[in-house]
C-alpha cells in the first residue's frame, strides 16, 4: 500500500464516528436496601444475642438503658422467610408516614397538570438563568435555618419542585437533593435548638436545656460555610459541563432544561396564579401547622388533599380529571412507599435479633481503650456507626446516652462534648446510609437510585467527618461545659 493510500485510509477512519459509549445501568435502589435487609438478616446470625435492662428516667420519663446492666441472652436469629413479613411490619409501623407520601405525590400531580407549576418555575428560570448560584446559596440558607428546629421528613414532599426548578436553571436534580438534605445535616446535626435530640439527651445528662448554645451557634456557622461551598463549587462543575453529573443521563431526557421550551409552557394565566396562590397557602400553612401547632404527618397529609382539590378546581379540572390525576399521582410513589418500609424493615430485623443492645456495648467497650486524644473524635465515629442500626435521633439519645455519658464521665470528657460527639453522629450519617428513613423517602419521590446520590454524597460526607472530628476535639479540650 503506498504511502498516499494508507493516508486516505487513516483520514477515513478517523471521520468515522466513534461508537456510543456505553452507559452503566443504575441499580434499582429497591433492589439496594432489600440487599442490606437481607445482610441484616443474616448478622442476627453471626452476632451474639445480648441486651441491657431499661429503667425509666425521672428527669424525662422515658425508658432508658442501665448502662451496667450488660447481659448475653439467648440467640434469636431471624428466619429469612419471615423478611417479607418484617417489610410489612415496617410499612405498618410508618403508615402516617406512607400515607403522607402517597398524598403529596397525588396533589402534585394535579398541580403540575394545571401547567402552573411549569409556566411559574419556567419564569422562574429564566430570571435567575445567569445567578444560578444566588438561587441555590438562597435556598440552601433557607433549609439550615429551617431545619434548626424541624426535620427533612416534613418536607420530604418538596423534593420533586426543587427538582424541577434546579433541572430549568440548567442544573441537576442531585443540586436540589443536596439543598435539602445539606440544609438539613447543617440546622439539624449541629443540634443547636433540636428538641428530638438536644434537648432528650440534656435532659438525660442532666444540663440545662441549650446549654453549650454559643459553641454550637459555631459550629453550625463553620458547616454552613463548608457546605455551603461544596454544593456550589459542585454547580459551577455542573454548569460547565453537565455531563459530569452523576444523574446526567438521566436528567437529560427532561425538557425543563430547555429555555425554548421553558417558554413553550406559556406565560402565567389568571387560573394558573390561583393554582399557583393556593400551591404556596397549603404550603406555608404545613410549614406553620408543623412549627406552631405541633402538625404530624397525618394532619400534612389532609392539607395535600385539600391542596389537591382547591387546586383542580382553580385549574377548572372536572372531579373525574381531578381523580385521574390524583391516583396517578398517588401511583408514582409507589417506590418511595416501599424504600421507606424496607429501611423501617433493617432495624424491626436487628431489634428482633437482638443484636441492636450487642453492637452498642460493644462499641462502647472499644471507645474505653482510645487513647485520651482520640477520644472525642471516637465517640462521634462511635455515634455514626450506631446511627446505621438506630437512625431515629430520639430512640438514639434512649439508647445511647445512658451509657456513653457514664463513659465520658470515667474517661475525663465534658458530658456537653459527648452529646455534641453524638449531635454530629445522628445528624450526618443520615444523608448516606440507606436505613434513613428521610434519605429513602427523598430519593423515591425524585427516582434517583441510591448509588447515583452516593457518587456525589460520600465525598461531602467525608467532609462533615473531618470537620466534626476537630470542632468535639476542640470541645474536649476546652472543656466545654
Amino acid at each position: 500500500m503506498t504511502e498516499e493510500a494508507r493516508s486516505e485510509k487513516m483520514t477515513a477512519a478517523s471521520a468515522e464516528p466513534a461508537p456510543p459509549k456505553k452507559t452503566k445501568k443504575a441499580m434499582n435502589t429497591l433492589v439496594v436496601i432489600f440487599t442490606i435487609v437481607v445482610i441484616a438478616c443474616l448478622l442476627t446470625w453471626i452476632i451474639p444475642a445480648g441486651q441491657f435492662s431499661r429503667v425509666k428516667d425521672a428527669a424525662t420519663g422515658r425508658n432508658v438503658v442501665d448502662p451496667l446492666s450488660f447481659h448475653y441472652v439467648e440467640k434469636s436469629p431471624v428466619n429469612p422467610l419471615l423478611i417479607p413479613l418484617h417489610i410489612a411490619k415496617g410499612a405498618h409501623s410508618s403508615v402516617d408516614l406512607l400515607f403522607l407520601l402517597l398524598c403529596a405525590g397525588a396533589a402534585f400531580r394535579v398541580v403540575i397538570a394545571s401547567g402552573a407549576m411549569h409556566s411559574s418555575i419556567g419564569t422562574l428560570a429564566l430570571k435567575y438563568k445567569d445567578r444560578k448560584s444566588v438561587f441555590v446559596l438562597s435556598m440552601f440558607v433557607l433549609f439550615c435555618f429551617i431545619m434548626l428546629i424541624e426535620g427533612l421528613i416534613d418536607f420530604v414532599a418538596f423534593a420533586p419542585v426543587l427538582v424541577m426548578i434546579c433541572l430549568a436553571l440548567g442544573l441537576d436534580s442531585i443540586t436540589a437533593i443536596a439543598i435539602m438534605t445539606g440544609g438539613t445535616a447543617v440546622g439539624f446535626a449541629t443540634g443547636m435548638l433540636q428538641p428530638s435530640t438536644t434537648l432528650i439527651a440534656q435532659e438525660l445528662a442532666g444540663l440545662a436545656p441549650y446549654s453549650g448554645l454559643w459553641y454550637r451557634a459555631i459550629c453550625f456557622v463553620l458547616y454552613m460555610i463548608l457546605t455551603g461551598f461544596l454544593i456550589w463549587r459542585y454547580t459551577v462543575k455542573i454548569s460547565k459541563d453537565p455531563s459530569k453529573s452523576p444523574m446526567y443521563d438521566l436528567d437529560k431526557t427532561s425538557a425543563l432544561g430547555d429555555p425554548e421550551v421553558i417558554r413553550s409552557y406559556g406565560p402565567m394565566t389568571l387560573s394558573k396564579w390561583f393554582v399557583t396562590l393556593s400551591t404556596v397557602f397549603f404550603i406555608v400553612m404545613m410549614i406553620f401547622g408543623s412549627i406552631r401547632l405541633g402538625w404530624r404527618y397525618l394532619e400534612m397529609a389532609a392539607c395535600f388533599i385539600g391542596l389537591a382539590v382547591t387546586a383542580g378546581a382553580c385549574a377548572k379540572m372536572s372531579p373525574s380529571e381531578i381523580s385521574k390525576n390524583f391516583i396517578e399521582g398517588a401511583r408514582s410513589m409507589m417506590l418511595a412507599f416501599f424504600l421507606v418500609a424496607s429501611a423501617r424493615a433493617i432495624s424491626s430485623i436487628l431489634a428482633d435479633g437482638r443484636i441492636l443492645d450487642t453492637i452498642v456495648y460493644g462499641l462502647s467497650e472499644v471507645l474505653k481503650r482510645v487513647p485520651a486524644v482520640l477520644q472525642a473524635p471516637a465517640m462521634f465515629i462511635a455515634n455514626l456507626l450506631i446511627n446505621v442500626v438506630i437512625p431515629s435521633g430520639s430512640g438514639q439519645a434512649a439508647a445511647v446516652m445512658p451509657i456513653m455519658l457514664p463513659l465520658a464521665d470515667i474517661i475525663g470528657m465534658t458530658r456537653q462534648t459527648a452529646i455534641l460527639a453524638f449531635n454530629f453522629g445522628d445528624g450526618f450519617c443520615n444523608w448516606v446510609i440507606p436505613t434513613s428513613t428521610a434519605l429513602m423517602a427523598v430519593l423515591g419521590i425524585v427516582n434517583m437510585p441510591y448509588e447515583r446520590w452516593m457518587k456525589y454524597s460520600w465525598k461531602v460526607f467525608l467532609w462533615w467527618v473531618a470537620l466534626g472530628c476537630v470542632l468535639v476535639s476542640i470541645a474536649q479540650a476546652i472543656k466545654l461545659a
